[in-house]
């Protein structure tokens, strides 16, 4: 699988990343059908699955419940072998989100982030948005408190997972060096965030690639659609600016299958 640089950094992640939010939520989650978190022994099973598919990055953050606990454990002695994302401003606390983008609190949900994942430094940090992302990275603090852990080493990269093409666009402008956007066949409204990205040489992952697995089920005459991994990744890819595409799933057949179709795809181009 290629891997691609993050933007002002030496780190390559794969063009295929695992996200981990059903590694340790399944309450408030936007999936259509209900899910019982993995054991530790799953878990592991697909870790391995996905390094032995090329996979290197993954994708984590305080609001997946219990996520970055479990990494952490069970991470240990391989850590180095992984880019972790994780992500700050938004926790899950008794079935609900709640945000704080402050500097202190940014601060601190990074520190408590490298307790709980039981490293040193994590190899990005994205801001977690609650929809409002302009005055997040305008008037927050957040980002005088990402540069400061980046300036430490406590993190290598920084950015922030959007809500708004505005916001994309703004965090480009801002010299982030990611930014997380939504982005497939049937929700192309965030283009212009890539081709804003594209410019700068910003780097690019996409999230919500099968609309949390709604889309690419029927056509609304009720013919079948196209394989949804296959018409996602492609139409994802086709677009240069396009870094990784993150996918969570904790079934080790269907991240082989996304595996298959990335490899696929890749060779083909």
């Amino acid at each position: 699988m290629k891997r691609r640089r993050i933007h002002s950094s030496d780190i390559e992640v794969s063009s295929l990343g695992l996200g981990t939010v059903k590694f340790g939520r399944n309450e408030q989650v936007k999936y259509p059908n209900s899910f019982n978190l993995p054991s530790d022994r799953e878990i592991l099973a697909l870790l391995d699955t996905a390094q032995e598919e090329g996979i290197n990055l993954l994708d984590t953050a305080p609001a997946y419940g219990t996520a970055e606990e479990r990494l952490g454990i069970l991470l240990e002695g391989s850590r180095d072998d992984w880019a972790l994302i994780t992500k700050a401003g938004e926790e899950f606390i008794d079935g609900q989100s709640h945000f704080d983008f402050s500097e202190q609190a940014i601060i601190a949900s990074v520190e408590r982030s490298l307790q709980r994942l039981k490293t040193d430094r994590v190899e990005a940090v994205l801001l977690h948005s609650d929809g409002h992302d302009a005055d997040i990275l305008e008037h927050s603090g957040a980002l005088s408190a990402l540069q400061r852990l980046k300036d430490a080493g406590k993190i290598l990269a920084m950015g922030i997972s959007t809500k708004s093409v505005s916001g994309g666009k703004r965090a480009i402008s801002l010299g982030m060096d990611i930014v997380m956007a939504t982005y497939n066949p049937w929700h192309r409204e965030e283009e212009p965030v890539l081709d804003a990205a594209q410019q700068t040489g910003c780097s690019v992952f996409l999230k919500k690639a099968f609309g949390s697995g709604w889309f690419g089920k029927q056509h609304s005459d009720g013919a079948e659609e196209e394989c949804p991994v296959d018409a996602a990744f492609r139409f994802i890819f086709e677009h240069p600016a396009s870094t990784s595409v993150i996918a969570g799933t904790i079934n080790r057949d269907h991240l082989r299958e996304n595996c298959r179709v990335m490899r696929q795809i890749e060779q083909a181009s």
